[in-house]
């Protein structure tokens, strides 16, 4: 053999081995989950802000992303802002999402696709 094969061989040995390293380790599908998982992300961002922090806000009194308390430090004289809706807003978005993570998860693994 020259040179020119073996370099081909050694070629072809490494995209195999690419290959099963992609089929072994699920790669493909992870990848596939993580671009689901951001267009999703978008999905329930929204669904937050423009519908639940509304209808919340309804009640409040204002939007509940805008709720907030403002101390003045005795110290200083200064006001800190505490964005306290914000935060019940992210809670309540992280909730959504880990909620629509385990329906995938309950319906994969009721297919016989998910494995822990």
């Amino acid at each position: 053999m020259d040179k020119m094969e073996k370099a081909s061989e050694k070629k072809k040995g490494f995209v195999k081995e690419f290959v099963d390293f992609l089929q072994t380790f699920g790669v493909i599908g992870l990848a596939i989950g993580f671009v689901i998982g951001v267009a999703s992300s978008a999905v329930v961002n929204s669904l937050v802000k423009d519908l639940i922090n509304p209808l919340v806000g309804l009640f409040l009194g204002g939007n509940l992303s805008s709720l907030n308390s403002t101390i003045t430090s005795p110290v200083s004289g200064k006001p800190s802002v505490f964005l306290y809706g914000d935060f019940i807003s992210q809670i309540i978005y992280f909730i959504i999402i880990a909620l629509v993570v385990f329906i995938m998860y309950k319906q994969l693994k009721r297919l016989g696709l998910a494995k822990l």
